[in-house]
């Protein structure tokens, strides 16, 4: 029998210091990493970073197992995007791995705009939950014989089930009125079938939260004709990735998104895109904004919303003004500088 309730998140009550792990990752990671450490220390944020040197290339012996201890011990982390090359004696790359072990189970990112920077639409607001356990995005392939690939896409009750709850459990824990399905069960009748047919027996638990379901395809053309029809997303694996840039797009780009990952018992906060910007890095020209509204979010999680308010707060300050903006936002500030401005807005 289903039964509401069932998917717990990690949560930290408050204390005077809280140690948070931090993965800087690759590309432009340690650039925005260093962005958010210099924004904590002038907010005075009880949080320390143990930081660990994972990257998804080049990794030091015993990196990765030190990431795994550090997350399990400290229940919350900070992480920059990994490059996804696969990794010695791994199956799959580094950053799929980690999530793998750490029992990850669902991705949410914050598809919000902000005041004052310009986009398309204005005022789009939407959770896009993404099933991370199975689904065709697990890299589930070989090639049995040459010039021929088989691709697994495994769809399970369970996990079906849980990510339901978790999307319904969000939208109720956070005032939102509608949660949407996102498949392509006309075609992948089982697959597919299955993740809307427990997605409708979930529902029925939440009569309070209006329910729905949408064709993946549709779906795209919906969110760049009409994105406000959309409050909460639920979605398997592969949608989601697609789902989660094609919306950054509505409000800004990959450069201004936060995201968080959950498991049972860890959470993860990264920058929703989670691309490296190889071609940026150590140049002093990436957007700090989605890492730093991530931060922020990550402090709402550890019971510190006064600082994750006053941080969100300095950061959407500092668009709205118009004077210092980075690149992909149509200005010519560092990434440095625009740190700098946030400090100064806090």
């Amino acid at each position: 029998m289903l039964r509401r309730g069932l998917v717990s998140i990690a949560n930290t009550r408050s204390a005077a210091v809280k140690t948070v792990s931090l993965i800087p990752g690759d590309g432009v990671g340690p650039e925005l990493m260093a962005s958010v450490k210099e924004v904590f220390t002038s907010a005075s944020v009880p949080v320390q970073f143990e930081e660990v040197g994972l990257t998804g290339v080049n990794t030091k012996e015993g990196a990765y197992e030190e990431a795994i201890a550090s997350i399990l011990k400290n229940g919350v982390c900070l992480m920059g995007a990994l490059e996804n090359a696969q990794a010695a004696g791994l199956q799959q790359s580094m950053n799929f791995q980690l999530r793998n072990d750490l029992g990850v189970f669902g991705a949410v990112a914050n598809i919000k705009s902000i005041e004052g920077l310009q986009s398309k639409f204005s005022n789009v607001d939407i959770v896009a939950i993404r099933e991370t356990a199975e689904g065709e995005y697990k890299c589930l392939e070989h090639e049995p014989v040459p010039g021929v690939v088989e691709a697994l896409k495994i769809t399970t009750e369970a996990n079906s089930d849980r990510i339901h709850k978790f999307a319904f459990d969000f939208a109720l824990r956070n005032g939102r009125k509608k949660v949407t399905c996102i498949h392509k069960a006309n075609i992948m009748k089982k697959g597919d079938g299955l993740f809307l047919r427990r997605f409708r027996e979930v529902a029925k638990l939440y009569p309070m939260i209006e329910s729905q379901d949408m064709i993946v395809d549709n779906t795209c053309m919906q969110l760049v004709s009409n994105p406000h029809q959309f409050d909460v997303m639920v979605m398997p694996n592969l949608y989601g990735a697609i789902i989660d840039n094609l919306a950054a797009g509505l409000v800004g780009g990959a450069g201004v998104v936060p995201a968080e990952a959950y498991s049972t018992k860890n959470c993860i906060f990264e920058s929703g895109a989670r691309h490296t910007f190889g071609a940026a890095a150590f140049k002093n020209i990436a957007n700090p904004t989605a890492v730093l509204l991530a931060s922020a979010n990550m402090l709402d999680h550890m019971s510190l919303r006064i600082y994750g308010s006053k941080i969100r707060g300095a950061v959407t300050k500092t668009i709205k003004l118009k004077k210092t903006r980075t690149l992909d936002m149509g200005g010519y500030a560092t990434t440095e500088q625009f740190t700098k401005a946030v400090i100064k807005n806090l």
